[in-house]
């Protein structure tokens, strides 16, 4: 079977190396550089899993920039290219969604089209409308950036959006290229399916804004943040996970999913949905108010990466803070490896570390490392657990 991925990100790049376990898969980016990468067998992402996968195993992956090279004969076209908040529009970009969209139609009209990329509710009808010929499904992803192969390697389950023969076949290759036994594998309508990805992102966020905001009761009133948590984590029907207080949400996904949400919600009442997406407003200010009151003259940012473990600083958090900081006229310094750039938002980046700590009056961590360990007076932090 072929098999062509749209989008050498983590989820394009996870979804290939799994399928390409047993099937010829084609994959297709914009960036020459991540293609060559791939071909070479090196991971252009940070992630142990697939770092192991392209180095070590037996994959059956090409990549290629051409759509036109890749598509022809292809029975599924998987589509993992970005969906960014558009908040003039208070909605998704789908626009490079629907471009390989009418690339299918086009080039490899037999294929069932697979949007791996998350969409807003209804999209995927709309889009079947619109190309009446198509096979068009959504399957929702449920990854975490840095470990997205471990998590299409032991999914928590698979969700396709459709009930045609080839949505079931394309449910099954999931299951199949898992590493897991009785892998639950949930069949729903396509809006039913975009559904469930925006709600399961949303109540993390609301899972992590509870915390957060948990957390931010306990040191206005002087209490110990960790002993709350520690409680209410004993009741099993909350658990002891994902309660690690930070910064507020961020990454790629949360953010842009819950506003989504609150955007699907605008005909419809609701309280808790715009409560979760404000949350994480009023959390930046309170962390920036909170660094502010320490009378810094220099503010170092260490690390922008939205989590351990990651390279990938898109929206996260600790920016929202450096740029609060900024607003106040206090200087800003950054210590990120990830970075090739010299000043990132007018900010100087330092690559000495030991200068970095020298410089810095206050240390902002999002989360902490032992790195850290001999400046631990400076550092200002709310990760009390030591995980994400």
């Amino acid at each position: 079977m072929k098999i062509s991925v749209v989008g050498l990100g983590y989820v394009g790049l996870s979804n290939a190396v799994v399928l390409a376990q047993r099937h010829d898969v084609v994959a297709v980016d914009l960036s020459a550089e991540r293609v060559a990468q791939v071909n070479r067998r090196e991971s252009p992402l940070v992630d142990p899993e697939l770092e192991d996968y392209l180095a070590h195993h037996d994959l059956s992956l090409t990549a290629t920039t051409e759509a036109a090279t890749a598509m022809p004969g292809s029975d599924f076209v998987i589509v993992a290219t970005p969906t960014d908040y558009d908040p003039v529009r208070d909605f998704f970009d789908t626009s490079s969604v629907e471009s390989v969209i009418a690339s299918v139609a086009t080039l490899a009209p037999e294929a069932t089209v697979v949007l791996k990329s998350t969409v807003p509710v209804g999209f995927t009808e709309r889009m079947r409308t619109a190309h009446p010929g198509l096979d068009v499904v959504f399957s929702p992803e449920f990854l975490r950036e840095g470990r997205a192969l471990h998590d299409n390697l032991h999914p928590s389950r698979v969700v396709v959006g459709g009930h045609s023969e080839a949505a079931h076949r394309f449910g099954e290759l999931l299951v199949e290229g898992a590493l897991d036994d009785d892998v639950p594998l949930l069949h729903t309508n396509p809006t039913e399916a975009e559904a469930i990805k925006l709600f399961a992102n949303t109540f993390l966020a609301m899972r992590v804004a509870y915390f957060n905001e948990l957390d931010t009761y306990a040191v206005s009133h002087g209490l110990d943040t960790r002993s709350i948590i520690d409680g209410v984590g004993l009741d099993p029907r909350i658990g002891s996970h994902y309660n690690n207080p930070s910064f507020g949400y961020g990454g790629y996904c949360l953010p842009k999913d819950t506003k989504q949400l609150l955007a699907n919600y605008s005909d419809v009442p609701q309280n808790l949905i715009r409560a979760i997406v404000d949350s994480n407003t009023t959390r930046k200010d309170f962390i920036a108010t909170d660094i502010l009151r320490r009378k810094p003259r220099v503010v170092g940012m260490y690390r922008l990466i939205m989590k351990a473990g990651s390279d990938n600083f898109r929206v996260s958090s600790i920016q929202g803070i450096m740029k609060r900081i900024k607003a106040k006229g206090i200087e800003v310094v950054l210590y990120e490896p990830a970075l090739d750039e010299d000043r990132f938002y007018h900010s100087e980046v330092i690559r000495d570390l030991d200068e970095f700590k020298r410089r810095s009056d206050v240390i902002v961590a999002n989360r902490v490392s032992d790195l850290l360990d001999d400046v631990v007076d400076k550092v200002y932090t709310r990760d009390l657990f030591g995980r994400d």
